[in-house]
């Protein structure tokens, strides 16, 4: 049974992660099925679906029989999950644990090839008044103004901030400069009355926070 009549008669959750692809690829070329040319999209990528969501259309066009078409499919299918990811609070929740700040983040920031530096303001229910990226930089670090932090912090009039940065390495342990900035930034906002509550450092599925390893 091909999969697009397994998926009509058993659902997605019953296609295997290679039947998911060739779906999404279609058709075959070069006396290939979609299957084959799924097959050998899973296997380049050692059979992980994180090192295919951090792949960009230009690399998946280097497999051979995926083309521009095709790669733009997969691409939109992957960035299609990670938004919905991202929507998976529910308005009014409040943010308890460094876990809910992970999943908040996770899906903007897992497959990212430089870091980011973002900002989550908080009302003193702790519930989210908005996210705000403070810069973007390379692969080996980003500059967060804290000038630029607590200004936009005190515009939104939030009661807290969490800071929020990723490793693109995936190792999530603080860097000498991570934990020298948040003492820095963690002094401002006491000064301010604008406290920090957590620095969580996303590293693709895992995460560290400074709250939890008792650093703030």
């Amino acid at each position: 049974m091909r999969p697009r009549e397994r998926m009509l008669l058993h659902g997605a959750g019953a296609l295997s992660h290679v039947e998911l692809f060739a779906l999404l690829i279609a058709s075959g070329s070069r006396g290939e099925s979609a299957m084959q040319v799924a097959e050998r999209l899973y296997a380049s990528y050692d059979a992980d679906l994180h090192r295919i969501g951090r792949a960009d259309s230009q690399s998946l066009r280097l497999i051979r029989g995926i083309g521009d078409a095709r790669a733009a499919q997969i691409v939109a299918a992957l960035e299609l999950g990670r938004r919905r990811m991202e929507q998976v609070e529910m308005p009014g929740e409040r943010i308890n644990t460094s876990r809910q700040v992970a999943e908040r983040f996770r899906a903007r920031m897992c497959d990212l090839a430089h870091e980011e530096f973002w900002i989550l303001a908080l009302t003193r229910a702790n519930t989210p008044i908005m996210d705000f990226m403070i810069s973007r930089g390379g692969q080996s670090g980003t500059v967060a103004d804290p000038k630029l932090i607590f200004a936009k912090g005190l515009a939104l009039r939030a009661a807290a901030l969490v800071l929020v940065h990723n490793h693109p390495s995936g190792n999530p342990q603080p860097s000498e400069a991570d934990r020298g900035l948040t003492r820095r930034l963690c002094d401002a906002g006491a000064q301010l009355d604008l406290p920090i509550l957590d620095h969580v450092i996303i590293a693709g599925m895992a995460h560290f926070s400074f709250a939890d390893d008792g650093l703030l």
